[in-house]
Order: C-alpha cells, then structure tokens, then sequence
C-alpha cells in the first residue's frame, strides 16, 4: 500500500538515495531550502516543501503516514551552538510537528557515532550504553537527538533510529571526496597503518533497511545496520580508492601523535576564529584510529534485515561505474 512520506535531507546523499528508492511507490514529499535543492527533488520525483530544521509546519505534513528524518550537522568542525541547533532541536521540533499532525511513524536515521568517546567499540550491540561524556560535538549532539526520537515513541506514534556506519557507494558526498582529496593534496596519511577494524554500510543496504522499517521494527528503539562482516580501515579506503583510479601512499602516523596534532590544530582554528575546517580534527583522528565493529542480529531479528550489497560487490560495481 502507497505511503504518504515527508523525509528531510532528501538533497543529500543519503535522503536522496532513500527518496529514489521510495519515490518508486509512495508519495514523497521532502524539505527544501533552496531552489537547487528543488531541481534536485523534483528529479527524484519527490514533491519539494519550501522550510528547513526548526521550521517544519503542520501544513507540510498534512496526510503524512511517515516522516524519515535524514537531516543533520555532518561536520568535523563547527560552533557547539550550530551543531545543537539543527542535530537537537531541529529533532525535538520536527518530533513535535509529526506527532500534532497525527504522523504514525517516524524514522530518524541515526549513527554508531552517538555512542563514540573516542574508545575502541569491538563487536557491540544496541544494549551499548550512551557515553556520560564525548569530547564531539557530532557525537553528543546526535546522541541527544536519538534520545529524544526513542523517548517519544507511544501507541499512536512509533519511532526508530537507523544506525549505519560509514555509508559509501555511488553518489557518496562524504567519505569518499574527503580522502580523495586528501590524497590528491598529498595530506593523507594514515592512522596506525590503517590497522583499525570497521563495520561499514553501503548506500543500498542503508535504504534497504529503511523500507523494512516502514513496517517493522520495535517502538522507541534503535537498530545498527551494516554490511555483512568487517574489514580495516586501510583495506576499505584502499579499495575505495581504487574505485576512482586512485592509489593511497603508504605514509602512517602513530594515532597518538595525529590526535595531538588534531588538538593542537583546533586550538589553533579556534584562537584565530579560522573558518574553514581544519586538516585534522580530534574526531577524524580518534574515529579512523578505534575499531568500530557492529552488531546487526537486532535488525536482523526484527526488521528483517539482511544486507542484499556485499562490499565487494559494491566495490566492483562502482570501479565499474555502475549507480546504487
């Protein structure tokens, strides 16, 4: 049965690719703040609403079944008064909205980030706790805002939090750009040698489980959602690398020694109120440095989660130019 869907952060990577993806059989709408956000919306077929984080009306979701909140401050670097304002309040509002417009389910695509301190997270679960304290900003800020998402959830409004980690493939606007660019520069180096294990999330997987939870999955919980297995650090960047023609040097730094460096880079940015972003935040260097390996029996269980792009697969078909 079609769905009404309101979904923001449809113009970025990951909105667009689930709005595609829905588009296909529902009536999507999505929030737009600007006239190139529009053109964008209406390629994917999705009916653009003029608003933004904060501002969500009524009216925009009038006739909505479900809302699927993709929106958010994806940023290594910016003012703590920023990132609150749209990762949490921009939730806590659009919460309010969904539930007076009568909205019955809502999707908040969350981030193994929001449990992140800067420690290793080896084969970890959804019983993981929230840290008492995070030095990041991202961390804290979509901590708080899944916090709000699952402690909203009643009988008549049902929420969840999609947990993915480092989402990748076709149309990526994140990992891959940075540490190509990084390379081209002839700044990259890597962390430890690269040696730290990870879970990742392919763009196709992510969207999968997002249509399984439009009908499934526990009220006021949150779910990981990955790839099958795990691989490291140095060995997914390599290949997605390679995927674009482009060969990662071998130079390694000691993940102490780039944490310092990241901290004494802050300290600069911020002594001289430097706009652009830094080369090396305290959060990049922690997060390529700790093992992050993930759970997804949960999802498995309960949405019925299975990912259907293994990461070699994914890889092929992007060296192969081939769309998500």
């Amino acid at each position: 049965m079609a769905r009404q869907i309101f979904i923001t952060g449809a113009s970025g990577f990951v909105g667009g690719a689930i709005a595609r993806r829905l588009a296909q059989q529902h009536l999507v709408r999505a929030m737009s703040r600007t006239p190139e956000s529009d053109r964008r919306l209406s390629a994917l077929r999705v009916a653009a609403v003029r608003s933004e984080l904060g501002q969500v009306a009524a009216d925009h979701l009038v006739g909505c079944d479900t809302v699927i909140h993709c929106a958010a401050y994806v940023k290594q670097w910016g003012s703590a008064e920023v990132f609150h304002r749209i990762n949490v309040e921009g939730t806590r509002q659009l919460l309010e909205v969904a539930s007076r417009a009568g909205v019955q389910r809502f999707i908040h695509i969350g981030t193994e980030a929001a449990l992140f301190h800067g420690q290793d997270m080896l084969d970890v679960d959804e019983r993981y706790p929230y840290p008492a304290h995070t030095p990041f900003l991202y961390s804290s800020t979509k901590a708080a805002a899944e916090r709000l998402v699952l402690a909203a959830n009643t009988e008549r409004f049902t929420t969840l939090s999609l947990r993915p980690r480092m989402v990748w493939g076709p149309g990526d606007q994140t990992v891959l750009p940075v540490i190509a660019a990084a390379v081209r520069s002839g700044r990259f180096a890597w962390i430890d040698a690269g040696r730290a294990r990870t879970s990742t999330t392919h763009i196709d997987n992510l969207v999968h489980a997002v249509t399984l939870a439009l009908q499934r999955g526990l009220g006021g919980n949150a779910y990981f959602v990955t790839d099958q297995g795990h691989t490291s650090v140095r060995e997914f960047f390599k290949a997605l690398l390679q995927t674009q023609g482009i060969v990662a040097p071998n130079r390694s730094i000691p993940g102490a020694l780039a944490y310092a460096m990241a901290a004494v880079t802050e300290t600069l940015w911020r002594t001289f109120r430097l706009n652009a972003e830094p080369p090396l935040t305290r959060f990049a260097a922690a997060l390529l440095s700790r093992d992050c390996t993930l759970r997804i029996d949960k999802a498995q269980c309960e949405l019925g989660f299975s990912p259907i792009v293994t990461r070699a697969a994914g890889l092929q078909a992007m060296r192969e130019g081939v769309g998500g």
